[in-house]
């Protein structure tokens, strides 16, 4: 356990200060995160035309109101977390790689949701908009990572027994 969360904690200090890292924003998070905004477009776009993501800004054309989605908002510090704790965990590589690529789904399909939704709540009222935002969010993102870990711990094969080691009486059943 303890090798665990040494594991756990030194993984993500690696990962957040790679993704801290000027060429990796401008070449991976930043186009990442515009993505996420025209997703979450086109995601609108299908019942309400009055939508369009620029860069990563999604606006209401009719309002004029727009939310930027920062860092901390495009899931990536999510995944951090989720992949940290997947690595560290005493498993397969493969297993590993299945559930980083489920997490990865899981964490983003709920953050469009996310952003889709405070997108709706910041047209409607500022108050409600901070409070779901920094609050109700936050931590429906991150008990999100919680669940996929767990799920994924539950999935994991079982640890082959290892054999008891002899002991002194046995040893000296077999001599006699």
């Amino acid at each position: 356990m303890i090798r665990f969360f040494i594991l756990f904690i030194l993984i993500q200090l690696v990962l957040f200060t790679i993704e801290l890292m000027q060429p990796v924003q401008s070449y991976a998070i930043i186009p990442f995160t515009e993505g996420i905004a025209a997703v979450s477009a086109w995601l609108v776009q299908l019942f309400d035309d009055q939508v369009l993501s620029q860069g990563i800004v999604l606006r209401d054309l009719e309002s004029g109101f727009a939310v930027a989605i920062q860092a901390g908002c495009n899931g990536v510090e999510a995944m951090i977390v989720l992949v940290a704790a997947m690595v560290a965990f005493p498993s397969p590589w493969r297993h590993k790689l299945i559930g980083i690529a489920i997490g990865f789904i899981a964490i983003q399909a709920l953050n469009l949701v996310r952003i889709i939704s405070l997108f709706y709540i910041g047209q409607w009222n500022k108050t409600a908009f901070d409070w779901a935002h920094l609050y109700i969010w936050q931590a429906l993102i991150m008990l999100d990572v919680l669940i996929v870990f767990l799920l994924w711990l539950r999935m994991l094969p079982p640890h082959p027994a290892t054999p008891p080691a002899p002991t002194a009486e046995l040893d000296h059943a077999r001599v006699a």
